[in-house]
């Protein structure tokens, strides 16, 4: 039979199998299909009956969403639009005995959303055979019934509904029962005995007759149960229920052992004929795990958990039969009532995460779905956010929420948020459920990078190596990765007429400044450059800092004497008067030094002399003064051998020598002519005759001007001699324009002119007064170098030697 039963049913399939397509109206669809669809068969094309692109549906998230999320029947092929069965679909399962079985899904579409409401009309096979309560179906006649009595017996069962459930039934041949078909108001059939030749107990005490249920499916499926016929004694009365119908309501929370109805049935007859007991004869298998029938009192009670959401009603027949089987039956009708026990169920649709931190405010970034199984007012969700979050929740279509965004976002300010989402039904109480959505916000280059300072100042000493950290510059750029990676370079420019990439380098990705050369205080004492900072993003963001680079001074320059002339050039020597007194000015030793600070202090030494308690020196000012009064005692030719040296660390120092002769008048000077000449200078004899006897002349002229100046200042005989040493702006280099304060050179003194003979190997020089306090001199006479040798003799000659 079941063989019989398969390949019918596969009969059915192949010519019977139909879809209807109905167009509802706002592009509802309803479809209409048999039962027991193999999984992958197609419904009808459902982007055609739609119009809708079918290149689109994978693009637009395309997808069937069942109500409540139950299990998904159906699903939707993306590339050809097909509606197809993804999933076994049994009528009696999903709907019982419900004549209309509907199952309703929606199709959603995304970018823009967009819902279809689907419903698919499932129509009943016949799958299913009649089935009785009990295998063996034991009645009990009296043996005085008679002829026409009628015995009813329970029916069959058939979950298919319709044509397609119990139509007849039939009853082995024999000689007491025929059998008669009732309909009952709800549809059901079900077999009556008819006694068509009385019973006799003492010629047969049972019968077994097999009883067959009929539906009227094609192919048609049958199902049995004996008939146990027991003749009893006379007993001519059966139970009547109080009620046809008993009907309940109960709540889906009721705990168990609660009692439901109870069901009451009566008998007129007396004694053992008059007991009743219960039976349920026709309950579903739902039914019979939640509800139990107490056989002697009639209580139905509750013995396991409702749920109003699986199932909102239970009808059941309840059998009554008298102790020698006069049965009746009575229908029991259970209501489900709606509970609150289910909270609002959030269902994240779609998700754009990350977010651009540059998108607009009103952007729509997911779709929240929300559901409560529970009906009416138990399931009406009101759905929020918390306070705090740049987003909101709009409300969509039907139970769909868009969340968007409210206001912009900063990356560097917030880049994930956790945003929950809160549904709280209308029940009372009222439940309520959360979501936790991870939003992460995605970078976009909007930040330049910011240097830590406003402007850099770098401190190096001259005479630096080459390659030496000047120092280090950094700029902060809250982006993310490439946006945020940094990378230094020096800003083109010129320092000193150069290039800046001679000077300095920059590491492009720490910021560390390298001088490129060694610098020279003397060349130049600061300078500054500029360095970018740039990103790594698309495009690049940028922002500049100057940097100062500070040269400090190195004492690497040894003092320059500017005054005497260092020897090579030309030979000065003064003319200091016999009658100079103790503190009188001789002269003056000048000298700069190229460097700054305390590496230019200079101070002066008299590191040998002829006679060495004659004359002193300053020490910062370098003029040359007797100690004491010239006698007649001292020497004529007085040669100092002055050091200057400056106050670096170590200390740098040169030297000079000063030549000078003690003489009132030039009277004395030619006496001079007959010392004996230096050997190195000896070479130099025969120029220097020639010459004195050329100017020979000319200095005779001179002296008569020197009397006639000498006698008007007759009145004056005791002077110091505090006039300075006359140096020509030639001897001054460039570079020692400030030398006031760090060298000697003062604007104090007054210089006047030379006298020569034109040689430019020696001087001998004449101070005008411009005080009272000057000493006058007489006479200037230009020799060569080799006659003043010959006169001082050698630096290094003390005048005992020579």
């Amino acid at each position: 039979m079941a063989h019989n039963g398969c390949a019918a049913l596969g009969l059915l399939f192949s010519v019977a199998f139909f879809l209807q397509l109905l167009h509802i109206g706002n592009g509802d669809l309803s479809y209409s299909v048999p039962e027991e669809m193999k999984r992958g068969s197609v419904i009808g094309n459902i982007a055609r009956d739609l119009r809708l692109n079918v290149g689109k549906l994978s693009a637009r998230n395309a997808r069937i969403d069942s109500e409540l999320n139950r299990k998904r029947y159906c699903d939707i092929n993306l590339n050809t639009g097909d509606l197809i069965v993804a999933d076994r679909i049994d009528r009696e399962t999903l709907c019982g005995e419900k004549a209309s079985c509907v199952l309703a899904f929606e199709l959603v579409l995304e970018a823009p959303l967009e819902l279809h409401r689907v419903s698919m009309q499932i129509h009943d096979i016949n799958d299913n055979h009649p089935v009785f309560t009990k295998d063996e179906i034991r009645i009990e006649i009296n043996e005085l019934a008679v002829k026409g009595s009628r015995f009813r017996v329970f029916e069959a069962h058939d979950v298919d509904i319709g044509q397609n459930a119990v139509q007849s039934y039939l009853l082995e041949a024999n000689n007491y029962f025929a059998l008669k078909i009732q309909s009952k108001s709800d549809g059901g059939k079900f077999a009556e005995l008819v006694l068509d030749k009385e019973l006799d107990r003492e010629e047969q005490q049972e019968l077994r007759l097999v009883l067959t249920a009929l539906d009227g499916g094609s192919p048609q499926r049958t199902g049995t149960a004996t008939v146990h016929v027991i003749v009893l004694d006379a007993n001519d009365n059966a139970p009547v229920f109080s009620q046809a119908l008993y009907e309940a309501k109960l709540p889906e929370n009721s705990p168990l052992d609660t009692v439901v109805v109870k069901v009451a049935a009566t008998d007129a007859d007396e004694g053992l004929n008059s007991e009743v007991t219960y039976e349920l004869s026709r309950i579903s298998e739902k039914g019979r795990r939640v509800f139990a029938l107490n056989q002697t009192t009639g209580e139905i009670k509750v013995i396991g958990p409702l749920d109003f959401e699986e199932e909102v009603m239970y009808e059941m027949r309840v059998n009554a039969k008298d102790r020698y089987g006069l049965t009746s039956d009575s229908k029991v009708i259970i209501g489900i009532t709606d509970v609150n026990d289910n909270p609002p169920e959030i269902n994240l649709k779609s998700l754009s995460s990350p977010v651009p931190e540059n998108v607009s405010p009103g952007t729509e970034v997911g779709i929240i779905n929300v559901q409560d199984r529970d009906s009416e007012t138990n399931g009406q969700v009101r759905c929020s956010i918390q306070q705090g979050v740049p987003f909101k929740l709009v409300p969509s279509i039907k139970n769909y929420y868009s969340l968007v965004t409210t206001g912009q976002l900063d990356r560097e300010l917030v880049s994930d948020y956790n945003i929950t989402i809160t549904a709280t039904d209308e029940g009372s109480p009222p439940l309520s459920s959360s979501k936790t959505v991870q939003l992460s916000v995605a970078d976009i280059n909007d930040n330049p990078p910011v240097f830590e300072e406003q402007s850099y100042s770098a401190y190096v000493s001259e005479n630096n190596k080459p390659g030496s950290t000047l120092c280090s510059v950094t700029a902060r750029d809250p982006d993310w990765r490439q946006n945020g990676t940094v990378i230094y370079s020096v800003l083109p420019g010129e320092v000193n007429g150069a290039p800046v990439s001679s000077y300095v380098s920059v590491n492009g990705d720490t910021g560390v400044i390298h001088a490129v050369r060694s610098f020279d205080y003397e060349q130049f004492r600061s300078f500054k450059v500029h360095v970018m900072a740039r990103d790594n993003g698309s495009p690049p963001l940028s922002s500049n800092v100057s940097v100062s680079v500070f040269i400090s001074d190195v004492n690497d320059n040894s003092p320059q004497i500017l005054y005497p002339a260092p020897e090579g050039k030309s030979l000065m020597t003064e003319l200091v008067p016999k009658a100079a007194h103790g503190g009188a000015l001789v002269s003056k030793v000048i000298a700069v030094d190229a460097d700054s600070g305390q590496n230019a202090w200079l101070s002066y030494h008299i590191v040998k002399s002829t006679d060495p308690g004659l004359f002193t020196i300053g020490v910062h000012s370098g003029e040359i003064r007797t100690q004491r009064d010239i006698s007649e005692s001292d020497s004529m030719k007085q040669n100092l051998i002055v050091a200057v040296k400056d106050n670096g660390q170590p200390s740098l120092s040169a030297t000079c020598s000063m030549y000078l002769l003690i003489s009132d008048n030039l009277a004395e000077v030619p006496e001079l002519k007959d010392i004996s000449y230096d050997e190195k200078n000896s070479k130099l004899t025969s120029y220097l005759i020639i010459a004195l006897v050329c100017v020979s002349t000319f200095f005779l002229t001179f002296i008569i001007i020197i009397l006639g100046v000498r006698f008007c200042r007759r009145r004056k005989p005791r002077l110091l001699f505090d006039g300075a040493v006359a140096i020509p702006s030639a001897y001054l280099p460039p570079n020692y324009a400030d030398v006031d304060g760090t060298g000697t050179l003062r604007s104090t003194y007054n210089y006047d002119a030379y006298l020569t003979t034109g040689s430019r190997t020696s001087d001998f020089k004449f101070v005008t007064s411009y005080s009272d306090n000057t000493l006058p001199a007489d006479q200037t006479l230009k020799k060569s170098p080799s006659d003043f040798a010959e006169v001082f003799g050698p630096p290094d000659e003390s005048p005992e030697e020579k």
